[in-house]
């Protein structure tokens, strides 16, 4: 086969031949089947006619490509059988794009006339897919009439779970599962093979031996390729099981999730901005540290448990806690646990030091509270102090803020905080607005009145920001107020923000003397340093490199899930809650809204499209486009694909969505469940 591929000029070419491996010259598609070949993978044989040959044809060689492309039929068996004439581009089928369904497939191709007509197809949807200008090889393959066929993902391309497998399939081949005119059976298996979860769809049901034999496949093709990989599958009547294409996942891999439930709806409040990586050091250690410790001491959940993970995180500087710790998710218990009767015990234990202890929490608190003011009055201007000493104050701040942040919590979980509607925040609101009023700068009003610091995030920088618009909301009478352990909580929480105000500056102050001494080049580097780091700065054991310090990797990313798992890449995976309802299935995007639009041929910048099926052509549409609903469609298909590529919320499987969302309602679309939820009038 090499002798014929040097006869031609390198114009055709095999998947056989050692060239095939060249992806330049072959494509990526080719390449990579030839490559699974070679690792005992079952492919179909094929013959190629190479990127030489489509540069030939765009010079204007008639006689070398029609030689190329006579030699090519005959080399795939024309004569005697039906072909399948594809693209293998070099720009399809990369780690971070596919281009899925952007070039042209023509299957059952029967005779020379057809199959000139195919290559000739294939090369002009370059021009469709935008890149006329890129190298393209054609891939002949025999056309098989499979059973079976679909897609195969070695991960879940809408959760980004690695521990997951995703199969489609359709009876016979896959080309109308990838086209979006069917959904076909959906399976989510694990590891194993075990099925998850079996939706039927419109597809067949496989037998157990098909699944595990292509989560076998899944794992040989990562093997091989060094990561998830897409596949397009076949499985004849006599069961050989046909690996058709095999291109990388581009959806956002977030590994294998375990341990704790986190979210951030608890500390919300406390931190409602993404936090830098000195903010995080100074804030977020004292507040797990809280966290443990409270529920030690209240007997809400034992050492062990406690042990067993971070009672809160930050994840691209953004914080979330243990929801089952902070009393959110109601902890499970085995079976077997109510026949033992040491629990009990303990808990009998317990509620006897939580009674005492629930007496005395208010006093300690009070107790706290007054020796935090003493301390902040006594504190000389920061100004005063010298780096050593500001260094020792940021020190000191956290295990102020673990002892506020302890009794807060205790004081929540112990006793009867009632139904206040005096919280910090609104008190900090009648505040700014009569300030305002009287025409007080906010600095001055933060001096005289450091509650309104409640109404600002924690932050390490030179002022506060305080909301441009404040409105004063009633704060009810003195009877409907009237809960001692209510405002003491409060006032706890005050404190709080008052230390982390008093850390901040402090830093911030500490930036500002290295950037005149040109120790950094500006006071906002010290922001992506860590404490340590900062302090060896300071003592002059470390110097700072700008080139090794890159603000960027502190930038947040997308908000955290309600509800989430780690994963063992330490990435967030969602949880979802049980019963919830869906109008599809989610096919991934993320989130988006918008109003609905028909048009599927130029629909209005930022709006959702509801059509009847994914189509491959709606990909350049993508732009323009908060999300997509379908009535059929698999997740697995290349506009599905190329959707969460371009993060646009797409939603597959649901029934009458052309009927249902009318021409320029309002929806929110997650891409996640699958929901699709039509806003509101007086929301919009």
């Amino acid at each position: 086969m090499n002798a014929v591929a040097v006869a031609l000029g390198g114009l055709v070419t095999t998947l056989a031949a050692d060239d095939a491996l060249d992806s330049d010259l072959t494509g990526a598609k080719a390449a990579s089947l030839a490559r699974a070949a070679r690792a005992g993978m079952a492919t179909l044989d094929g013959v190629v006619l190479t990127t030489k040959f489509t540069a030939a044809t765009d010079a204007g060689s008639a006689a070398a490509t029609f030689d190329a492309i006579r030699r090519a039929f005959e080399l795939a068996g024309g004569s005697d059988r039906s072909l399948v004439v594809r693209s293998s581009s070099t720009v399809e089928d990369a780690r971070d794009s596919s281009m899925a369904g952007q070039f042209e497939s023509v299957i059952d191709v029967r005779g020379f006339d057809a199959f000139c007509l195919a290559v000739t197809d294939v090369l002009d949807s370059r021009i469709r897919a935008g890149v006329s200008d890129s190298p393209i090889a054609v891939l002949i393959q025999p056309f098989i009439r499979p059973e079976f066929g679909g897609v195969l993902f070695g991960v879940d391309p809408v959760s980004g779970r690695s521990d997951r497998r995703v199969v489609s399939a359709v009876a016979g081949g896959p080309d109308r599962l990838v086209s979006g005119e069917v959904q076909g059976s959906r399976y989510l298996l694990d590891l194993t093979g075990k099925v998850r979860s079996f939706t039927p769809a419109d597809g067949p049901k496989l037998p157990r031996a098909h699944l595990r034999r292509l989560t076998a496949l899944a794992a040989a093709a990562a093997a091989e390729f060094g990561g998830p990989q897409d596949i397009e599958w076949a499985i004849t009547d006599d069961d050989d099981l046909w690996l058709l294409q095999s291109r990388f996942v581009t959806t956002d891999i977030l590994g294998v999730p375990a341990g704790a439930v986190y979210g951030p709806g608890p500390v919300a409040e406390t931190f409602p901005e993404p936090l830098t990586a000195l903010e995080q050091d100074l804030w977020v250690p004292p507040l797990a540290q809280a966290v443990r410790a409270a529920v030690l001491v209240a007997g809400t959940a034992t050492r062990a448990r406690v042990d067993a993970g971070d009672p809160v995180v930050a994840v691209a500087g953004q914080v979330a806690i243990d929801l089952e710790l902070a009393g959110e998710i109601r902890p499970k218990r085995a079976w077997w646990s109510r026949l033992n009767p040491v629990p009990p015990v303990r808990q009998l234990r317990a509620a006897w030091r939580v009674g005492r202890l629930r007496a005395a929490v208010p006093d300690l608190g009070e107790h706290l509270l007054a020796q935090v003011d003493a301390d902040l009055e006594a504190l000389p201007s920061l100004d005063h102090l010298s780096n050593r000493q500001l260094i020792a104050l940021l020190h000191r701040s956290g295990g102020v803020l673990r002892a506020l942040h302890a009794h807060e919590i205790l004081i929540g979980m112990l006793t009867d905080t009632g139904h206040n509607r005096m919280t910090g925040a609104s008190v900090a609101l009648r505040i700014l607005d009569e300030a305002r009023r009287e025409g007080m700068s906010d600095a001055a009003i933060v001096a005289a009145s450091p509650a309104v610091l409640a109404l600002a995030p924690p932050h390490v920088g030179p002022r506060d920001s305080l909301p441009s618009e404040a409105l004063s909301i009633p704060l009810g009478t003195d009877c409907e107020n009237a809960n001692d352990n209510g405002i003491l909580r409060e006032a706890l929480r005050l404190r709080v923000r008052w230390v982390q105000e008093l850390s901040g500056r402090a830093a911030w102050l500490i930036g500002e003397r290295l950037t005149d001494q040109g120790a950094i080049e500006h006071p906002g580097v010290i922001r992506h340093m860590t404490l340590a780091h900062l302090e060896a700065v300071v003592t002059h054991r470390a110097v700072v490199v700008p080139g090794l310090l890159h603000p960027e990797l502190h930038r947040a990313g997308p908000s955290l899930p309600a509800r989430f798992q780690l994963s063992d890449e330490g990435r967030p995976v969602r949880v979802e809650r049980s019963g919830a309802t869906c109008g599809g299935t989610g096919a991934g995007g993320g989130t988006g809204r918008g109003p609905v639009t028909h048009d599927a041929v130029d629909p209005p910048p930022g709006s959702v499209l509801v059509t009847t099926t994914l189509q491959p052509g709606l990909g350049p549409l993508l732009g323009h486009l908060e999300a997509i609903v379908a009535e059929t469609g698999s997740v697995l298909s290349h506009l599905a694909i190329l959707a969460r590529e371009a993060g646009v919320a797409t939603v597959v499987g649901f029934p009458n969505a052309t009927d249902e969302l009318a021409e320029g309602v309002m929806v929110t679309v997650d891409g996640m469940t699958g929901q699709v939820v039509i806003v509101p009038e007086e929301d919009r």
